[in-house]
């Protein structure tokens, strides 16, 4: 994907399943907005072969809007419209041809906005507005959705409820494109990640095979550590998070070893040492450079 002499998406390739939600992540201007844009057949790929349902989005762009939904992260709503208005109207751009209409008071009702439904769009709250994106992103029965920033301004009652709908939407074998910023949000909802920088693909698989990738030990110790008296080959790993709690990452063999008996011979007893994987937050960090 390119603009102009800017090669935004270089040469990437993956895979989003059916029944599963994949998280599209990436440091602001890692190209997975252009991605995305291309899968949703609003932009054109410069090369390549993007295809959704097995259908090209650009050329069947009219069959694949009726079994696609796309919820933004903002705009597109005149102020005054209320909400049952906005999705009736939505709802009624999929009556033909089908057997089954989805009723708009079901979809307000979903999202929690049922008792808002006459509201008009500039009375609601960021997080009303957002739960409202996501019913008209519905309104298609969409057999795949792309949200764009679900849950950003939501506050956490609101969370729980479009993580609800998500994962119900999954599990009902819709296939699910989730980009987003707040990596923990993420983490409770995916089942698949796509990590981009700089218009490549860093990684891609299920979200406990990326974080199993990278193994953290977790030390707590009674009194914080004076990492200058440290041996190097042992202080060189160790992360302060907090005084008094470490991690290490990717430690080799033999290293805890070496650290437990660093520490008994100085007296310094050990509350926590506990062995895992990574979060996904610390995943990503450590494959963009800590790039927000």
């Amino acid at each position: 994907m390119r603009y102009g002499d800017l090669l935004a998406v270089d040469n990437i390739s993956f895979s989003a399943r059916a029944g599963q939600v994949t998280a599209v992540l990436g440091p602001n201007g890692a190209g997975k907005t252009s991605t995305i844009e291309v899968c949703e057949g609003i932009r054109k790929a410069s090369s390549g072969q993007v295809r959704v349902l097995g259908l090209d989005p650009v050329k069947d762009r009219r069959i694949l809007a009726k079994k696609m939904g796309v919820m933004l992260q903002d705009g597109g709503i005149y102020p005054s419209a209320r909400a049952i208005d906005v999705v009736r109207q939505y709802c009624g751009l999929y009556t033909s041809g089908r057997d089954k209409i989805v009723a708009p008071d079901e979809l307000l009702d979903l999202v929690g906005l049922s008792e808002r439904r006459l509201s008009p769009w500039r009375r609601l709250s960021g997080g009303e507005k957002q739960r409202l994106s996501l019913a008209m992103a519905l309104a298609a029965q969409p057999q795949i959705i792309f949200l764009d920033e679900p849950t950003s301004g939501v506050d956490v009652n609101g969370r729980t409820t479009i993580r609800q709908i998500i994962r119900r939407l999954a599990d009902q074998g819709a296939t699910i494109i989730l980009a987003t910023h707040e990596l923990d949000e993420a983490e409770k909802m995916c089942d698949r990640v796509v990590i981009f920088d700089k218009g490549k693909v860093l990684v891609e698989g299920g979200l406990d095979d990326v974080r199993r990738a990278r193994r953290v030990v977790r030390l707590r110790t009674v009194r914080p550590l004076d990492l200058t008296d440290m041996p190097d080959n042992l202080a060189g790993w160790l992360i302060e998070d907090a005084p008094c709690d470490y991690s290490i990452e990717d430690a080799p063999q033999g290293l805890i070893a070496a650290l437990a008996v660093w520490l008994s011979e100085r007296g310094i007893d050990v509350i926590e040492l506990r062995t895992g994987m990574a979060s996904l937050e610390d995943t990503f960090k450590k494959l963009t450079g800590g790039a927000p």
